[in-house]
């Protein structure tokens, strides 16, 4: 396969991604232009524009992604309650479609014929990096130095970046971390062993429990057809609302969690999340469907989430399968309007009350005070279902008489 001529890199400034810049201007002697996303994490991008001019790129795009985030890729997984295996809330996997598509649009722009990105040949971000990639133009080609490289180190990386002149952090990094609006991950060091606790330096959200406030914090969220629209009566963007709800959760210790999971490439891996923002989303927005959904239509939802969640940790987020789901997913949302209050508190979330100007709940039939319910009707309700039971009973009986 010829050199690519102009390659467009997922570019974060730090060690890796810096590496993969020069590494593809020496082994591929192409032009090279960076997208570093800003999705609402915590770093400060201020200087990583210039970092990647110093280190050789012909051009450098910081794009402002956090509503478009937000809006397009975190509030269809709320309005869907993703939670892949019951444990992970598909932080880090939400934002990979996003960063894919700025990626093909910015390769189009600049009449780029490949794009790059620095997952390594180990984890999920590869696979979900190159099938958004191949769903939003077929032809793109995709380069994953880690795939090709002989530089499988930490200190090989740190002699590359040394011999080429490329500036690097003078402290070590304990772990691999992930972070945007959402959330922030942690691998890496202590936590590769999963019979060791997670050192208490991997806090970044959230702080400990145990130093979180003695009060319980009180809050409201405001959902109109399953989409967050407000935190403690005031409207705010999709970004800002989940901002608002990161440090409200991050400052009582709500979000982390420590587990191991299934990569979708066939290991099992351990990490450390702090999710503040969308655990409370997820707690939240369940509790009012509570409310608001149909019991038989909230059973069919929950069966569709399994599948959901697995599109979207797999790298499906453009699948005909995963769009198919939203659709009924959003569908089903269409009464899931009104205000949750909740209380925070040492890594709780706990929901007080809700309201909907569509709730199901019917207080004259589900009161214990005079109403008119018959309960006359029950005993037929009853005889109609146990119909089976008694023919189940019966064939027992005579299977054990025949022996």
């Amino acid at each position: 396969m010829s050199n690519p001529r102009k390659v467009v890199l997922a570019y974060s400034g730090g060690l890796d991604t810096s590496v993969i810049l020069k590494w593809l201007i020496n082994t591929y002697h192409c032009d090279v232009i960076t997208m570093t996303a800003n999705l609402g994490q915590p770093e400060d991008l201020s200087g990583v524009e210039e970092k990647a001019y110093k280190t050789g790129a012909k051009k450098a795009y910081v794009l402002d992604l956090r509503e478009e985030m937000a809006r397009d890729f975190v509030f269809p997984m709320v309005r869907s309650a993703a939670i892949y295996e019951n444990r992970y809330l598909l932080g880090t996997s939400i934002a990979r479609p996003l960063i894919s598509k700025a990626l093909v649009e910015i390769a189009h722009k600049e009449g780029a014929d490949a794009i790059a990105h620095g997952a390594t040949g180990k984890g999920n971000d590869q696979v979900r990096f190159e099938l958004s990639a191949k769903a939003l133009d077929p032809s793109i080609r995709v380069i994953a130095p880690w795939r090709e490289w002989d530089l499988m180190s930490r200190t090989a990386l740190n002699a590359f970046a040394e011999a080429n002149g490329i500036p690097i952090s003078k402290g070590a990094k304990r772990y691999s971390m992930d972070a945007n609006m959402l959330h922030t991950s942690f691998e890496g060091s202590e936590l590769e062993d999963p019979g060791l606790a997670p050192d208490p330096v991997c806090h970044e959200r959230c702080v400990p429990m145990e130093q979180a406030p003695d009060t319980p914090e009180e809050i409201t969220v405001d959902f109109e057809k399953g989409n967050p629209v407000a935190f403690n009566g005031k409207r705010l963007s999709p970004y800002e609302i989940i901002h608002a709800l990161e440090l409200a959760g991050g400052r009582n210790g709500v979000g982390r969690s420590d587990i191991v999971e299934n990569r979708y490439v066939g290991m099992k891996c351990r990490g450390v999340y702090e999710n503040p923002a969308g655990t409370i989303l997820y707690k939240l927005h369940q509790d009012l469907e509570g409310l608001c959904l149909d019991r038989e239509l909230l059973s069919i939802r929950d069966q569709l989430v399994v599948r959901y969640s697995e599109a979207v940790y797999n790298g499906y987020w453009y699948s005909p399968e995963r769009e198919a789901m939203q659709a009924f997913m959003d569908k089903a949302q269409e009464t899931v309007t009104g205000q949750v209050r909740a209380k925070l508190y040492k890594g709780g979330v706990w929901p007080l009350c809700r309201t909907s100007p569509y709730s199901l709940f019917n207080k004259n039939l589900a009161t214990f005070e005079a109403s008119n319910y018959d309960h006359h009707d029950a005993a037929g309700f009853i005889k109609l279902n146990s119909l089976r039971l008694v023919q189940y009973a019966n064939v027992k009986k005579h299977l054990q008489e025949s022996k």
